[in-house]
């Protein structure tokens, strides 16, 4: 083949090769979508998130001792739901409300060995504190487990089949610490119960642990502050209900004035209970509110002193406690009865002067 010849074959298939590509390419174009310069396609954008509610003031009303015992065993059988009597009406007027009941709820078990004093209430003091505006209430007091522990099981028992909240006490440690919580005007509410009295001889017996039912007691400070510390991180509100105080002493004792600070500082906006049998002082620690004895509330026995009680209620809006306001009462029957009128003032006046023993301050963020 001379050299003229060779050049055109090879021409000639450098053009068959370019018409192959150019074919490829125009059949690659027709296959992909068309596009207009003046269109822009955006970005996915993501889901919009679900605003959160708005948080709105709510009120707490908080009533102190309670068990269905003697001339209240009869109101308790004749009629749950008008077992409290005329305060329920007060109770319901708040958002929330909480009592401390001091009884295992059973009618059997065997009485605590050597207590000069137990209580016991049938499951109807459940149905009774719902049907007057209770929220919750708390079994962690020095009579919660006046039944031992056939009688623990058998308060578990009635809780779970009432679906009504109770705090301080459970099949184990996490149960007894566990908070309630609940939202309310947008507010997210942890509530603690906890008791620092428990007799010398049951404290081993009646405290929950791991694997043992039984009662939060505030003597673990470093388990209650734990369980404060962990409510704090997801709540708005975080309130520790404590049994606590010397019986008829009217000034709060050392372990109530250690113990406070101690919960304020892990976070704890509201720290309230009772115990002593008669009313002491409220008011703020720092920022926080504390109440320290709430007296008795519905209760069998009562005198000049250990007959006075009433409702305290709070205004609060996140970690803020607005306002506080005593609803006085005086103990008839076994059940309170608001005070009106001039004694109504004068039950208020002396309620606000039982702060003058405490440390505590009328305004937040005062120095007592």
């Amino acid at each position: 083949m001379d050299t003229y010849t060779a050049r055109r074959l090879a021409l000639a298939a450098a053009i068959t090769a370019s018409a192959v590509l150019l074919a490829a390419c125009s059949a690659a174009e027709s296959a992909a979508p068309e596009s207009s310069p003046d269109v822009v396609e955006k970005p996915t954008e993501p889901a919009e998130a679900t605003p959160t509610p708005e948080r709105r003031p709510y009120t707490i009303s908080f009533g102190g001792d309670v068990h269905f015992e003697g001339v209240l065993r009869t109101r308790l059988n004749t009629d749950p739901k008008t077992a409290l009597g005329p305060i329920a009406k007060v109770l319901k007027r708040s958002d929330l409300a909480m009592v401390n009941l001091e009884t295992a709820i059973t009618t059997g078990g065997t009485p605590a060995p050597g207590k000069q004093f137990t209580f016991r209430a049938p499951a109807a003091a459940l149905t009774a504190l719902k049907a007057s505006g209770v929220d919750v209430a708390s079994l962690a007091n020095n009579h919660g487990m006046d039944y031992m522990q056939s009688g623990l099981k058998d308060s578990l028992a009635a809780i779970k089949r009432s679906k009504f909240p109770v705090v301080g006490v459970g099949r184990n440690e996490a149960e007894a610490y566990k908070p309630w919580r609940t939202t309310v005007n947008g507010n997210r509410v942890a509530i603690i119960g906890a008791t620092q009295v428990l007799d010398a001889e049951f404290v081993q017996a009646w405290t929950a642990t791991g694997d043992q039912g039984g009662l939060a007691s505030a003597k673990n400070e470093a388990r209650l502050i734990q369980e404060v510390r962990r409510a704090r991180k997801n709540s708005d509100t975080v309130i520790v209900h404590l049994h606590w105080g010397t019986e008829l002493q009217k000034c709060p004792n050392e372990a109530q004035r250690g113990l406070a600070p101690k919960l304020v500082a892990a976070g704890a906006d509201v720290v309230v209970g009772g115990h002593a049998h008669i009313l002491l002082g409220a008011g703020y620690l720092k920022n926080s509110y504390v109440s320290y004895g709430l007296g008795n509330f519905v209760f069998y026995n009562w005198g000049p002193d250990t007959g006075r009680t009433g409702v305290l209620t709070l205004t609060i809006n996140g970690r803020k406690v607005l306002k506080d306001q005593w609803t006085p009462a005086t103990i008839q029957g076994g059940v309170p009865i608001p005070l009106t009128g001039t004694g109504r003032q004068q039950a208020v006046t002396g309620w606000k002067a039982l702060r003058g023993c405490t440390g505590l301050t009328a305004r937040p963020g005062q120095f007592g």
